[in-house]
């Protein structure tokens, strides 16, 4: 529609005159603009030289404020340096409103005209014109040159519509870039009405802002939306945050878009509110990469954190996949009983009764007071990764005290171990109460209590065996090796034994999944269900409390005491910002994208760093890959807690043409029978490509081509080629080719050479992705990979937005038309 009228107003020398005079126009204010940046950005270094001139001082108080001051000048000069492509990208025009009353952008408040704005014959001025930008400038007489698209006076560039336009009569969107104005395109609120500003009738150019921008090519990154923010999404970016906020929509209806517009607003709404940050929590690392760039070109860093599920762990990165069984098994609710009895057999080392193999003998100490069953180890040593190295638990204690030998054998140890581990605190932080039980059980062998009937008396006697058996090496050795520290990943490779995890997990876990689940802890790496597992142990073992070192003093220092008069120098400002956000385990307001994948285990994962957090839950549960959504839902219930809930939907499909949305709801009604696909907003007449991957030599459906033969994969391969070729021809932009999990590895050999511009992925990563053409190869392999595979299909359906080509294979049984069976009316 806008490339149509574009073309009839190249034909018209008038219209032309029409539109470069309106370009003009923005260009001129454009410019105003900028110069105005300039002078802001020269505010900013004068300030940052003032502070540095302040550091001459030298007072503690002058060092705190010049800190101060270097940090919020520091931080709005690389904002006002930051020049995008579009900065400036909307205009609206206003009737007169009902009150003169003004808000602090200087912009007028009132959304509604004022009786007599409109006259009876249907004229009326336009009172107000507001520009909308990325960030807010305002002129040397604090009149807004910029309103910032998150104020207040900014929604009705996003909410007016002709149904209910409330001031507005046009609405502009500028397309520019750096600092020249490229093009501008008007859409009229109030038809009917004939407006003049300044005398002169209000002009319209073009027509289609948001069709224009829909069929802009893409990158292998996401572009904000500011410019073509619909009335619907713009309701949920503004919608307040003291609840949970839950956001469903389909495929290409802006969820991922909208959530991180919502994180930006939200900051600039209650900057103070959300100093705690935002967790932006994304399905995968290719998602985070796609969106990364987007807060920063809506003018905000700094306080948002985008993480992919499989980073949330500090020090684990999530590098491999699991199997649609083992994720089923790693990530509902029954591995988290799984793990609290991983946490406490772990103690038990292999060479134990409790353990692999049989216990180690009883030795006994030649010289000292204490000695142990086994002979004498050391705690272990640190890993690289943090775990000990496994060494065989004692299986006796045996102590001279009072002249007399004390012993505790296996039973009675096990004894005190099971009721140490009948508390609720986490493993390592009951390791005090099992210490404490070992010296009860000693103290009673030894018979001393009954001896003295003075309470003082038997209290002072039992303090000082206490303290001398507690502090003998060989004491602490004992107890090093019987309750060792644990750490997650320590836990976590205990559970790759197959023995013990299969004793661990006892009528919680099958066989066969006991066995798939320690096969795939033995690989080098991690999944995303593994980093879960690993901040679920980190819970329930705990991290024990350390006693703070003491400095290391020179000899000199202790002498004079100079250590009491040499100040310490303070944290700054900046500096603990920085380490506050690095060292955050918990936010201010969390914004989960993609929920409908989430397992139990990483909803659990997730509801600790929200614990006191407002929430922004955006999914649709039509594309999700998770098997088990009741038990999922019940665990996001568990998260969000008893915070009121509000919902929104999106109905409206702005990715995909009408065509592609067609075929995709066909793969809907078979996985989600009565639910409705998104409204598709335009057409581009291009059917999908169907085409069948043929073996030399054979049919499609013959011997010749079984998916596993070598003929059919040389086919498969050819054929995906050489139609990622032909649509790199096709369009501007990207073209992602999407297969099955196991055969991502495949296609990537099989592109090799075709550019950065096509990209091949796997069935779970093409999750929140978009392209300007995809190939979705063998549509039956991906439905037959898990249980909702036909749901992950369903997403790979849905990633084009101007061309799609299905290949097919053998197993997706096409007819002479190449049209999968899956697919198929």
């Amino acid at each position: 529609m806008a490339a149509q009228v574009q073309q009839e107003m190249a034909l018209d020398p008038v219209g032309d005159s029409v539109r470069d005079r309106e370009i003009g126009v923005e260009q001129e204010h454009l410019d105003r603009v900028y110069q105005r940046l300039e002078e802001k950005i020269h505010e900013a270094e004068f300030l940052m030289n003032d502070a540095a001139q302040r550091g001459q001082v030298g007072t503690p108080g002058a060092l705190a404020e010049r800190d101060a001051q270097v940090f919020r000048a520091g931080i709005h000069l690389n904002r006002l340096n930051n020049e995008f492509e579009d900065f400036l990208f909307g205009r609206i025009d206003l009737l007169q409103g009902k009150d003169g009353k003004k808000g602090p952008d200087g912009a007028y408040t009132a959304v509604e005209p004022a009786e007599g704005a409109v006259r009876p014959d249907n004229t009326a001025d336009i009172a107000e014109t507001l520009h909308i930008g990325r960030i807010g400038v305002l002129d040397a007489e604090y009149a807004p040159l910029v309103i910032d698209w998150r104020a207040p006076a900014a929604a009705p560039f996003y909410r007016s519509t002709p149904v209910d336009p409330g001031r507005v009569v046009r609405r502009r969107v500028i397309r520019s870039k750096g600092r020249k104005v490229l093009g501008v395109e008007d859409d009229l609120m109030r038809p009917e009405l004939k407006a003049t500003l300044a005398g002169n009738e209000l002009p319209v150019i073009g027509d289609g802002a948001l069709m224009a921008a829909l069929g802009q090519a893409r990158s292998h990154t996401m572009r904000d939306i500011v410019a073509s923010i619909q009335a619907e999404q713009d309701l949920v970016i503004r919608a307040p945050a003291a609840s949970v906020t839950y956001v469903e929509g389909g495929p290409g209806t802006g969820k991922t878009a909208v959530a991180l517009h919502r994180a930006a607003y939200l900051l600039y709404q209650d900057r103070r509110r959300y100093a705690g940050g935002i967790l932006i929590v994304s399905p995968t690392p290719l998602l985070v990469a796609y969106t990364e760039g987007v807060l920063p070109s809506l003018g905000e860093e700094g306080q948002v954190a985008i993480r992919a599920v499989g980073s949330l762990v500090d020090g684990a990165e999530a590098t491999q996949y699991d199997t649609p069984a083992v994720a089923r098994a790693k990530g509902s609710y029954r591995m988290l009983k799984v793990l609290r009895q991983a946490a406490r057999g772990a103690l038990e080392t292999p060479g134990t009764p409790g353990g692999n193999s049989a216990s180690a003998p009883a030795g006994q100490l030649s010289t000292g007071q204490l000695s142990f069953g086994d002979e004498e180890t050391e705690a272990g040593e640190e890993e690289g990764d943090g775990s000990r190295a496994p060494a065989a638990t004692p299986t006796r204690l045996r102590v001279v005290a009072f002249g007399r030998r004390l012993e505790l054998e296996a039973p009675e140890l096990d004894r005190i171990r099971n009721n140490a581990l009948s508390g609720t605190a986490p493993v390592n932080l009951l390791r005090p109460r099992a210490r404490k039980l070992l010296l009860d059980a000693l103290w009673s062998r030894s018979g001393a209590g009954s001896r003295h009937t003075d309470p003082e008396l038997a209290a002072e006697l039992r303090s000082s065996f206490d303290e001398d058996v507690s502090s003998e090496d060989a004491f602490i050795a004992f107890l090093d090796a019987w309750w060792p520290e644990l750490t997650p990943r320590a836990v976590l490779a205990a559970m790759a034994d197959e023995r013990r995890l299969g004793r661990w997990a006892r009528r919680i876990l099958n066989p066969g999944e006991v066995r798939r689940v320690a096969r795939s802890l033995k690989r080098d790496g991690l999944s995303v269900h593994d980093v879960a597992m690993l901040d679920e142990l980190e819970a329930i073992v705990g991290t024990p409390t350390r006693p703070r070192k003491k400095r290391d003093l020179d000899p000199l220092d202790q002498l004079t005491g100079l250590e009491e008069l040499m100040p310490q120098r303070e944290e700054t400002q900046r500096e603990r910002a920085e380490r506050l956000a690095q060292e955050r385990t918990e936010y201010a307001h969390v914004i989960v994208d993609e929920a409908q994948d989430l397992t139990p285990m990483q909803w659990r994962m997730i509801g600790r760093r929200g614990r006191h957090a407002t929430w922004t839950v955006v999914g649709d549960p039509a594309q999700s890959s998770w098997s088990h959504p009741d038990e999922a839902a019940e665990a996001r219930d568990e998260a969000l807690g008893s915070r009121p809930r509000r919902r929104f939907t999106l109905t409206v499909n702005y990715r995909n043409p009408a065509e592609i949305a067609a075929l995709a709801a066909k793969v809907l009604a078979l996985a989600m029978p009565g639910s409705e696909s998104p409204r598709a907003v335009r057409s581009t007449g291009v059917q999908p490509r169907f085409v069948t991957a043929v073996p030399a030599g054979g049919a499609a459906g013959g011997a010749a081509g079984g998916q596993g033969s070598g003929g059919a994969r040389e086919a498969l391969s050819k054929t995906v080629r050489e139609e990622a070729a032909r649509l790199l021809d096709q369009v501007d932009g990207t073209v992602g080719v999407v297969v099955a999990m196991n055969r991502r590895g495949e296609a990537a050999r099989w592109l090799a050479g075709l550019g950065d511009r096509v990209v091949a992925l796997g069935s779970l990563e093409a999750k929140g992705l978009e392209y300007d053409a995809t190939v979705v190869v063998s549509p039956a392999e991906i439905a037959d990979e898990s249980p909702a595979g036909l749901r992950v299909l369903y997403v790979a359906l849905t990633r084009a937005t101007q061309q799609l080509t299905i290949v097919s294979a053998a197993r997706d049984e096409p007819d002479a038309d190449g049209v999968p069976d899956l697919l198929r009316d």
